[in-house]
């Protein structure tokens, strides 16, 4: 058995008879054992009546080809915006817990800076001006509450995230356009902060969310982008339409 057997084997075979006489003899046959129909993903014979029927354009397009490369791109994406989540949620957690030992940390502080200083004079960094020092500073500063609506908004940045990455892992239209909204909603943010400080990171990171912000608001259609809902559809028919005449047309394996 080859590898898309197995992949029907996990999924379910995809049969469909179209409404046209002649797409429809080719996608059928008839076994000592019954009528069977191909499937439109692996291009077996399964035995039984077809899971659908209609005219050869509303057929259900089946992961493979262009389809099955935007599932991928778009689940790809998915992974990343959940390991975003994940590191968020841990920052929050750090936050939370600090939250609860800032007097500990402040001490800890207090005593180990002066221990530092002398090193980083023999290396011409003044510790006082660095940046790291102030940035500590103004957190154990921070008021509890302050602390507390921090880790608030982190663990509802990365809830954020996770629900968009399961909008577009199940392939969800409404993913999409979430997705395209929380990103775009962040580019700025993130430009600012390169603004602030180059790093090739920072950089990295904004034209990775650039870049995929872009490719789902084109390739899906969104906001009537390249004719939007309706070219979309056409466009899903078409491949529909293909696909059915692909299995149509391909080598006969009949059980």
């Amino acid at each position: 058995m080859d590898w898309s057997l197995r992949a029907c084997g996990r999924h379910g075979h995809v049969t469909y008879s179209p409404d046209e006489e002649a797409l429809r003899s080719r996608l059928r046959a008839e076994t000592v054992l019954g009528e069977a129909w191909r499937c439109l993903r692996c291009g077996d014979f399964t035995l039984g009546p077809p899971r659908g029927s209609g005219p050869a354009r509303d057929a259900p397009v089946v992961l493979r080809g262009n389809a099955l490369r935007d599932a991928t791109v778009l689940r790809l994406i998915a992974v990343f915006r959940w390991m975003k989540g994940v590191l968020v949620l841990a920052g929050a957690y750090g936050v939370w817990r600090f939250r609860a030992e800032r007097d500990a940390v402040q001490r800890a502080f207090d005593q180990d800076l002066p221990l530092v200083k002398p090193i980083t004079d023999q290396l011409g960094w003044n510790l006082e001006d660095s940046g790291v020092v102030h940035t500590l500073r103004s957190v154990l500063a921070a008021k509890t509450t302050t602390l507390t609506g921090i880790s608030v908004g982190l663990v509802a940045l990365a809830t954020l995230m996770i629900v968009e990455g399961v909008g577009l892992w199940l392939l969800k239209r409404w993913g999409e356009y979430f997705s395209v909204v929380v990103t775009s909603a962040f580019i700025p943010v993130e430009i600012y902060e390169i603004t602030e400080k180059v790093t090739a990171l920072r950089i990295v990171v904004l034209l990775i969310n650039i870049a995929a912000a872009l490719y789902i608001a084109l390739s899906k259609r969104l906001f009537g982008l390249r004719g939007g809902r309706a070219a979309y559809d056409a466009e899903r028919h078409e491949a529909s339409i293909l696909e059915v005449e692909a299995a149509g047309l391909a080598p006969s394996r009949r059980p």
